[in-house]
């Protein structure tokens, strides 16, 4: 049988080119895996090498064709001064975006010099038209070569760039696109880099080096839209808009539509790069209860013709200070005073460092923040990817925006902290969510030009607050005087001119065992339970809201959000894990409702007021020990409390120096049950209970004194008027130890 050259191709060649093409593909998806014997958190699992942060990048400027390079990349270490690898295959694979210090890079290990090499296509139907290649951000600098063709250099590790790599382009076939990073930790460095440092401690956390956010193209026409700014103006119910070109704009107009859902409230015409005014009639205000979004359409048109298309999105809101009905200077929005409560969030992931694992990650951190009963964030040192801040517009939460800082001060270093700090204004300006912008945290890299640069960043937009010292080393000057003190709180002295805000305060350290990002000594270990740290984050609160009402307070930052390496002063574990806290307590808490502290009366008395008996043994008992038909006839008796004298806050009858304890304590209950069942203990460490055979509370840490814990709703029914067993657990491993407990009614 014959065949011919087309039809041998199409039946034989074509499918063993595909077979080829798709085992390679699955080897190199096998070929990546994290580094493993990490901690992670949940959303690893969830990373798709072959398409890892698939989400469109820039919320606010959409358009509907691109293509994500994200995924397996060639890697190797570099040297200082070394040729670029044109057309030579690099021995290693890295996870883009995830930073190499990460390990979902694949890699995990510091390299202040890098290169990156991948191969991608480019569709068929952007045949014509300009291809842009876009960077989310790469920490510090980089060098970036297309098929030979060196493209440019960008340093700056926040914030993004761009390249027309239309006429670097092959005709057809692959496009081989190479980029040498370098990223120093040496001091002092010419990059802003926030807490990175070479080998992490205290404060200080690990160094993240190369392509940290998505790379990606797009096609775009000669003229096309090049950014957006997007200023809100409530008092006059208008939207501000001006949209810069690429291209020859001459004769190109722009059309802008707003629109709530699917109505068209305002449209406008006007030739484009010229300031446009939208009337946005009985504007539906953002604020984090209701953070109501318009739609935005932009269309650039030539000679009638559409040249490109645009979506975005913008809040009707205003941030302000504004005086009290005693005079004194406080934050306002929307032209209303608001006590603004937020966390410290730092922005690292045990498992991508810089980078959250999927965009779910990311908006998590958001969610849990809401629900937490926060109203605003600082964003510590770190500016994140647009998604962040998208999910603040769209679910609501008020952000204070940090420019990270470095640790220098020659006049090379502060040109370019200025060109990087003004990166950073202009390019989350359309964000709502973001209502403060600060300069300097405590200190560091700042000098004594920080009121030129203070008003500089007012110039650059006056929509907004700005912080110029966040801490201490006060120039006098923005929108807010600043202090920090832990763990506090307390409030600036009341001024004429700016309103009066806490920076950071509290700062609680407690480790949760199995949720630690490495083992760490005894002087980072603090074993505080949850309700110890429900209650002392109450406390701090409710001290902090009494500073709001007599010292003019107009808000305050709790450090932090989560735990951070070495770190442990979150409300949950760095893994995101455990909420070391009560919810529902700590969001009433951030609301100003004062904790509820009725002292219960006690039925089953503590050791404090009466003596008491408890069986024991410190021997590990069988199965079932807790049930109320245990024969404990072979424990020993001993009288409440057990420990040793050196333990915070106890009143030791019955030593205890050795391991763990088993306790019995049978009662009868004549009392009324109408009202809230509460355990007072005092315990060091772990506490296990169980009434009646049924676990009700699991209270790990310990405790420097008796607190009273609310037991679940359930635990009452438990009771009954002859024969009930109270049965307690209480592990220890080390330092002070004990254990004693008694059961109340809080009316």
């Amino acid at each position: 049988m014959f065949i011919s050259p087309n039809e041998y191709l199409r039946l034989f060649l074509l499918p063993m080119l595909m077979v080829l093409i798709v085992g390679f593909a699955f080897g190199a998806t096998q070929s990546w895996k994290p580094v493993e014997g990490r901690m992670s958190t949940r959303w690893a699992g969830d990373v798709k090498p072959e398409s890892p942060l698939p989400e469109y990048p820039r919320p606010t400027m959409v358009r509907s064709q691109w293509k994500s390079l994200n995924g397996l990349w060639e890697f190797a270490d570099a040297r200082e001064g070394e040729a670029p690898p044109i057309g030579k295959a690099l021995p290693e694979r890295i996870l883009v975006p995830y930073p190499v210090e990460s390990s979902l890079s694949g890699v995990e290990r510091h390299a202040e010099r890098a290169w990156y090499r991948t191969n991608f296509g480019v569709p068929s139907g952007w045949r014509n038209r300009r291809i842009l290649l876009h960077f989310g951000a790469v920490d510090w600098e980089a060098r970036v070569w297309l098929n030979g063709r060196e493209l440019g250099v960008h340093r700056g590790g926040y914030d993004a760039f761009t390249f027309d790599i239309t006429e670097a382009l092959n005709a057809k076939g692959p496009q081989e696109l190479v980029v040498g990073v370098w990223d120093t930790m040496d001091e002092p460095g010419p990059n802003a880099r926030g807490k990175q440092i070479r080998e992490p401690k205290d404060i200080w956390f690990s160094a993240v080096t190369g392509i940290w956010q998505t790379v990606w193209i797009e096609p775009v026409n000669d003229v096309s839209v090049d950014s957006l700014k997007l200023t809100p103006d409530i008092d006059t119910g208008v939207l501000n808009a001006t949209i810069n070109a690429r291209g020859d704009v001459a004769g190109v107009e722009a059309e802008v539509v707003a629109l709530h859902g699917r109505r068209e409230i305002a449209r406008v015409k006007d030739p484009v790069s010229q300031s446009l005014t939208l009337a946005i009639p009985k504007a539906k205000l953002w604020t984090p209860e209701n953070p109501h979004l318009y739609d935005l359409r932009v269309v650039l048109k030539k000679d009638g013709k559409v040249v490109d298309k645009v979506e975005s999105y913008f809040g009707m809101r205003k941030i302000s200070v504004m005086k009290d009905a005693r005079g004194v200077l406080r934050l306002a929005l929307n032209n209303e005073i608001r006590f603004q409560i937020g966390p410290l969030d730092q922005g690292y992931w045990p498992d991508g460092l810089y980078t959250a694992p999927t965009d779910d990650a990311l908006k998590y951190d958001v969610e849990i923040t809401k629900r937490l009963g926060f109203n605003m964030t600082r964003k510590h040192v770190k500016v994140e990817p647009e998604r962040w801040y998208y999910w603040c517009d769209k679910l609501g939460l008020l952000v204070w925006q940090d420019m990270p800082n470095g640790f220098n001060f020659t006049p090379e270093w502060r040109q370019q902290f200025e060109t990087e700090l003004r990166r950073m204004v202009e390019g989350r300006y359309n964000h709502p969510s973001i209502v403060m912008w600060v300069v300097f945290n405590e200190s560091w890299g700042q000098y004594e030009d920080t009121p030129r640069v203070t008003a500089m960043v007012k110039e650059w937009d006056p929509s907004r607050l700005v912080n110029n010292a966040s801490g201490w080393n006060d120039h006098g000057v923005g929108d807010v005087v600043d202090k920090h003190i832990y763990p506090g709180p307390s409030a600036p002295p009341i001024e004429r001119n700016r309103a009066a805000v806490l920076g950071e305060f509290g700062g609680t350290w407690a480790s949760v065992p199995g949720h630690v990002w490495k083992q760490l000594g005894i002087r980072y270990l603090s074993r505080h339970g949850k309700e110890t740290l429900t209650r002392r984050y109450e406390d701090l609160l409710h001290q902090t809201y009494a500073l709001r009402d007599t010292a003019g307070l107009s808000a305050a930052v709790y450090t932090e959000l989560t735990d951070v390496e070495v770190e442990l002063a979150g409300l949950l574990t760095y893994d995101r894990e455990v909420l070391k806290v009560d919810e529902a307590r700590v969001r009433n808490a951030n609301k100003g409702i004062p904790p509820d502290r009725r002292p219960a009366g006690m039925v089953l008395p503590t050791s404090e007021t009466h003596p008491t008996e408890w069986r024991y043994t410190t021997e590990s008992p069988v199965e079932g020990w807790e049930q109320p038909g245990f024969d404990d006839c072979l424990w020993k008796t001993g009288g409440g409390g057990f420990g040793i004298d050196e333990t915070p806050g106890s009143l030791v009858k019955t030593r205890w120096d050795s391991g763990d304890i088993w306790l019995r304590r049978r009662f009868d209950w004549h009392a009324s049950t109408s009202g809230q069942l509460v355990i007072r203990i005092h315990h060091d460490e772990d506490a296990e209970v169980w009434l009646n055979g049924t676990h009700v509370l699991s209270d790990p840490g310990f405790l420097n004194e008796y607190l009273e814990i609310p037991l679940p709703a359930t635990a009452k029914r438990l009771l009954k008027p002859k024969d009930n067993v109270l049965t307690i657990h209480c592990r220890q491993t080390e330092g002070g130890q004990f254990v004693d407990a008694g059961l109340g009614i809080r009316k």
